[in-house]
């Protein structure tokens, strides 16, 4: 339904002018608030209390889609967290989780106190249903009600939350992991409310690795080692999943080590970008192109980004520094994808330094040499890639962590390839 749609049906049922409603509507959408929520929230101020019609029909879990307006459900509490989020100028604490029954399992949000913990089994009447990402997701609110169910349901999912980084998808909450802090920075950031402080940096497991962010500093991750996190969430950060360690998070350290994965995730390039982003991958293909933007390149003293010309799209005019980059296609015959090399990945294939890559440029009276130097390096050749992938509307980037041309010797895969075709 659309948000037309919605005022219309508000303004008909509370008597009172449709686009009156529908800017109200619109702001508290605006503000990421759920329809059904919203709905509630200006029935309220305009004094039309709840809607009537009683609860909708129970609904298997497995069965609800996000066309779905409001449902009945039961089932168990896989994982609740806090969560505090921005709501109309104010901050509220929300639990979110997952609840599951035989047929499937679904997010939830909580915006009242209904004391939810992993284990509970409930039944939720008229429960809200929003679509997030694509997939149905449960709204409980004031026009909930809620009850604790005593029989208990034989579910197909873990309970409590606990998870290895690899399994971790964006959009999960209320997780527990246990990783090693492998790298840690504290940085200034310009929070929603002014300048704050941050921890970021990466976490890893027996698993794999990934990026966290700490809203309120904890003191046992900025002394590094193991330690176990309770509720954290997981959002999107640079096309990849990022854990997000909040104020509501516990943190303690634990007494044993991890042993970190050493190895990445090893895939086709299309399998590769069809997952929509990983941290940490390793493709092997063909460079068949040196992009342009290659070789030496200046960036803003201010914000780092490329300069074109002296200018920098957010600081204007400025003094550019001096800087090596390679963009690189590189091509397996399932897909392709951008390989960013940084400043000392681009010495290496360059094979010398940004001074050396400057006089050459000098010399020539012409900066493009650099990237035609490049190009003469690496194009045709085939490589191995460790990176971090990150996919949106400007295409799939591998930022590369290790850049190897590839030991395979090609007429001994042919042989192979050969061998297979005549079995």
């Amino acid at each position: 339904m659309e948000l037309d749609d919605h005022a219309e049906d508000l303004a008909s049922d509370l008597g009172v002018d449709k686009e009156e409603v529908k800017a109200d509507l619109q702001n508290l959408v605006e503000y990421s608030v759920p329809i059904n929520e919203a709905k509630q929230s200006l029935r309220r101020k305009y004094g039309g209390g709840s809607s009537g019609g009683g609860a909708p029909a129970a609904k298997e879990i497995g069965d609800i889609t996000p066309d779905d307006g409001n449902v009945t459900v039961t089932g168990v509490v896989l994982a609740a967290g806090e969560r505090s989020i921005r709501y109309q100028g104010d901050d509220h604490v929300i639990v979110e989780g997952r609840i599951a029954d035989e047929t499937g399992a679904i997010d939830y949000t909580a915006w009242e106190d209904f004391g939810l913990s992993p284990g509970n089994t409930i039944t939720a009447g008229n429960a809200g249903v929003r679509e997030w990402d694509g997939e149905p997701e449960l709204n409980l609110g004031e026009s909930t009600s809620l009850s604790f169910v005593d029989e208990a349901i034989d579910v197909d999912h873990e309970i409590g939350g606990d998870a290895q980084l690899a399994d971790l998808q964006t959009g999960d909450r209320a997780v527990n992991v246990e990783v090693d802090v492998l790298e840690y920075e504290r940085r200034t950031i310009d929070g929603r409310d002014g300048e704050t402080e941050i921890l970021s940096g990466v976490f890893g497991d027996e698993s794999g690795r990934l990026p966290f962010t700490n809203w309120d500093p904890a003191p046992a991750i900025e002394e590094g080692g193991p330690v176990r996190i309770e509720n954290a969430y997981v959002q999107e950060f640079r096309g990849v999943p990022e854990i997000n360690v909040s104020e509501f998070s516990t943190v303690t350290p634990l007494d044993r080590e991890i042993e970190v994965g050493a190895d990445a995730t090893t895939m086709e390039v299309g399998e590769a970008v069809r997952t929509g982003g990983i941290y940490d991958v390793e493709l092997v293909g063909n460079a068949i192109a040196v992009r342009d933007g290659s070789g030496l390149i200046q960036r803003c003293p201010e914000c780092y980004r490329v300069i074109q010309k002296g200018q920098c799209r957010t600081h204007g005019n400025v003094d550019g520094i001096d800087d090596l980059r390679v963009k690189a296609i590189l091509d397996d015959g399932t897909g392709t994808v951008t390989v960013v090399l940084d400043d000392d990945l681009t010495e290496d294939v360059y094979g010398g330094t940004l001074e050396d890559a400057l006089e050459q440029a000098r010399e020539a009276m012409d900066q493009e040499v650099v990237a035609d130097e490049i190009r003469d390096r690496i194009v045709g050749r085939e490589y191995r890639i460790r990176g971090h992938l990150s996919v949106d509307e400007y295409g799939a980037n591998l930022d590369a962590e290790s850049f190897d041309e590839s030991d395979d010797d090609p007429a001994a895969r042919a042989a192979a390839f050969l061998e297979e075709v005549r079995a």
